[in-house]
C-alpha cells in the first residue's frame, strides 16, 4: 500500500550506509525475499510488475526494517473496536 517503506542498513566497510525503498503510488507495495546469498527488495504494482528492485549481498545487511502503514479495519470505521464497553462499577 502507498507509504509502506523498507529500510536497509549495509555495512560499507568503515561505516554504514542506509537505504529506503517506498511504495510512492497508490495500489503498490514493498516486498522483500532472500535468495542465494542477496538481499531483494522490490516497489511491486497491483498486478505483480517490478517497478524497481534494491540488491544487497546479504552478508553486508545489518538490519532490514519494514515500516507498513497503519490500516484501517472496517470495525474501527463503525466505532467498533472489538472490546467490550467497560461497565461503570459504582452502578
Amino acid at each position: 500500500m502507498k507509504g509502506d517503506r523498507v529500510e536497509i542498513v549495509v555495512d560499507a566497510g568503515d561505516t554504514t550506509r542506509t537505504y529506503e525503498v517506498v511504495a510512492s503510488r497508490a495500489g503498490r507495495r514493498v516486498e522483500t525475499a532472500v535468495r542465494r546469498g542477496v538481499v531483494e527488495v522490490s516497489e511491486v504494482t497491483r498486478s505483480g510488475s517490478v517497478v524497481r528492485t534494491a540488491r544487497f549481498m546479504a552478508t553486508r545487511v545489518l538490519a532490514l526494517v519494514e515500516q507498513p502503514v497503519p490500516r484501517e479495519d472496517s470495525s474501527e470505521k463503525d466505532g467498533h473496536t472489538g472490546r467490550p464497553l467497560r461497565e461503570d462499577p459504582e452502578t
